[in-house]
């Protein structure tokens, strides 16, 4: 179980928070921690949902194994459109991040860097270890802790930063639970790998709640002892929003390993991301739910190296043009229906099966669905349009296949 939960910490605890804070920042205000309260609550319920799924389907593709055998081939297709889109939103967040923290002036052109040079690393087989996790793991913590420990003990705090004031909307606070929805969504790589861990049906519903536990508690305290000298309006205003403030607790030491810290943890989810969703695309190649042409393996590197080109492009252009707040809104709604598919497929489980409390997934269902429509209105719009394609694209591949 250790390495099921270093999985999951090395998922969750990595670019998201070095990213997210400033937009729920912007959108929620003193209502911040409010907002991260509720992702949390989101967060465990789609955690608890997913992993009985896993323990009792063991298979590699998470929800788009489920949603096929609980809810039905449709239900099964649409979470797997719904996780490629959605993370390869994460992918074009994670590149920025690299360059808002790196270089600011041209964090564009560096994330289109990160993305062709990770990339082209994923292209000739090379994938991360447990050891190297763990190493990531670690370098992000530390250095997260002494933002924390610097914040704290520095005469810039001012705890009437914490106090919610009128600018905290129930509308700002479900967009900002939304956003930072996006750096908790790291919990399901243990739920994709059934078939590579021991005792699954033991394993990973106790290694969920104890990997999202220990995330929630270190975003916590990153985001108070972030308040706590910035301030919400001096957070919402932030591009890199952790430098910020170690220069606003006086230990500009620390801005350099910040900026190496957040860059590690971002190329670290960055190739992370860029595998995981070639990998699904390649399984929904395969069973044609997309052009069977990207099913293609490499036959020397043994990879799929057409998925991998086309994601590593299209994630290119996507940080070529866009900004991280509409790259986490995005991805955050494509995501969000991911798990919502996963909650109903869990409602449908049996008590022999090992179904978690009524509520856990109907909150679940509810806070997902919540929670993406609660973002930013243009991510609403264009993530609410790409689902309507691929459910188009399902409806053209049945009726193609029905007249063959």
């Amino acid at each position: 179980m250790p390495d099921a939960v270093t999985i999951g910490l090395g998922s969750m605890i990595g670019a998201g928070v070095f990213a997210a804070l400033a937009p729920a920042a912007r959108a929620a205000g003193s209502g911040l921690l409010l907002g991260l309260a509720l992702a949390a609550v989101v967060a465990y319920c789609n955690a608890t949902s997913s992993a009985r799924l896993a323990a009792l389907y063991p298979a590699s593709g998470g929800t788009y194994v489920y949603g096929r055998e609980r809810l039905g081939d449709f239900w099964g297709h649409l979470a797997g459109w719904a996780f490629v889109v959605g993370k390869t939103a994460a992918c074009a967040a994670m590149a920025l991040t690299v360059g808002t923290y790196i270089w600011p002036g041209q964090a564009h052109a560096v994330a289109v860097a990160a993305v062709v040079a990770l990339t082209a690393v994923n292209y000739t087989g090379v994938q991360k270890s447990a050891l190297l996790t763990r190493i990531i793991v670690a370098v992000v913590l530390a250095v997260l802790a002494a933002v924390v420990i610097a914040s704290l003990t520095s005469g810039a705090v001012d705890t009437a930063h914490l106090d919610i004031d009128t600018d905290a909307t129930a509308g700002g606070v479900l967009q900002a639970a939304g956003l930072l929805f996006f750096a908790f969504a790291g919990y399901a790589r243990i739920a994709t790998l059934g078939e590579e861990i021991r005792d699954p049906a033991r394993t990973i519903p106790r290694a969920i709640p104890i990997a999202l536990g220990i995330t929630l508690v270190v975003y916590a305290l990153v985001a108070v002892s972030v308040l706590l000298v910035l301030g919400p309006d001096g957070l919402a205003a932030a591009d890199a929003p952790l430098t910020e403030a170690a220069r606003a607790a006086g230990a500009d030491w620390l801005v350099p390993v910040v900026r190496v810290g957040a860059a590690i943890a971002a190329l670290s989810s960055l190739l992370a991301l860029i595998l995981g969703v070639s990998r699904t695309t390649l399984a929904m190649a395969r069973d044609h739910h997309l052009p069977h042409a990207l099913a293609a393996v490499h036959p020397k590197f043994k990879v799929p190296h057409r998925a991998e080109l086309l994601i590593g492009a299209v994630v290119a252009i996507a940080a070529a043009t866009t900004d991280v707040r509409a790259a986490i809104g995005f991805s955050s709604f494509g995501v969000l229906a991911y798990y919502a598919i996963a909650n109903a497929s869990a409602w449908t489980l049996t008590p022999a099966e090992g179904r978690p409390a009524r509520i856990i997934p109907v909150a679940g269902l509810a806070g997902c669905i919540v929670l993406a429509f609660a973002l930013p209105l243009p991510s609403v719009i264009i993530g609410a349009a790409v689902l309507v394609i691929g459910a188009a694209a399902y409806a053209t591949r049945r009726v193609t296949t029905h007249r063959q």
